[in-house]
C-alpha cells in the first residue's frame, strides 16, 4: 500500500528510484529532473528574480581572475618587473653620469614614477587582478618621452646614450604590456564554443 503512493517531492521520478509499480532500470524517465546543473538552474524561476540568472553563485571576481591568469601565462609579470628595474636605472644614471639640473631632475622623476607604475601593475598581477592597460599605456608614454628629452634637455656623453636606451626599452616592453593586457582581457572575455 505504501509503495502505491505516489512521492510528493517526486522522488519516485530519479534516476534508479523506481517503485513497486516501476521496475528500476538505471535509467532516467522523461518526465523526471535531470541531474545536469544547467539544466536544473534553468528550471528554477522563483519569480523573485532569484536563480533565473545562469551568473548567480559566481564569484563576481571570476572574469577579473581569468583575465590576470591568462596574463601571468604570457609572461607579464616578468616584463613588468623588467621595467620596474629600468626606471631604477634611469633614477640611479644621475649619480653614474654627470648630469646638469634638468635632465637630473627629468631622469629621477620620470625614473621614479615609471619604477612606481610598473610596480603598482606587478603588484596587481600577483593579487589575481588584471593588469591595468591604462598604467602599461602611460609607463610607455614616459619611455617616449625620456627617448625625446634626450635631445629637448641637450644631454651629452653616457647619460645621453643611457637615457635614450632605457627609454626605448622601457617603451618597447611597456607597449608589449599594454598590448597583451589587451589580449588577455579579449580572451577572457570571449564567450565560449557552448555560448
Amino acid at each position: 500500500m505504501l509503495g502505491a503512493m505516489s512521492d510528493p517531492n517526486g522522488d519516485d521520478h530519479r534516476t534508479g528510484g523506481g517503485s513497486e509499480t516501476e521496475p528500476n532500470t538505471g535509467a532516467e524517465t522523461e518526465d523526471g529532473p535531470t541531474s545536469r546543473p544547467e539544466e536544473a538552474a534553468a528550471e528554477m524561476d522563483s519569480g523573485a528574480g532569484f536563480g533565473d540568472r545562469a551568473d548567480v553563485g559566481r564569484d563576481p571576481r571570476d572574469e577579473s581572475t581569468q583575465i590576470a591568469i591568462e596574463e601571468r601565462r604570457r609572461k607579464t609579470s616578468v616584463l613588468s618587473l623588467l621595467v620596474v628595474g629600468l626606471g631604477a636605472w634611469v633614477v640611479l644614471s644621475v649619480l653614474v653620469f654627470e648630469a646638469i639640473a634638468a635632465p637630473l631632475w627629468n631622469d629621477v622623476l620620470v625614473g621614479l614614477v615609471v619604477m612606481a607604475a610598473s610596480g603598482y601593475n606587478y603588484y596587481r598581477l600577483t593579487n589575481d587582478i588584471p593588469i591595468s592597460t591604462a598604467i602599461a599605456s602611460l609607463i610607455a608614454i614616459l619611455g617616449i618621452w625620456l627617448v625625446v628629452s634626450t635631445a629637448l634637455l641637450g644631454m651629452t656623453g653616457g647619460l645621453f646614450w643611457s637615457t635614450l636606451a632605457a627609454g626605448l626599452l622601457i617603451t618597447g616592453i611597456a607597449g608589449y604590456n599594454a598590448y597583451e593586457a589587451r589580449e588577455a582581457r579579449t580572451v577572457a572575455t570571449e564567450p565560449g564554443p557552448g555560448a
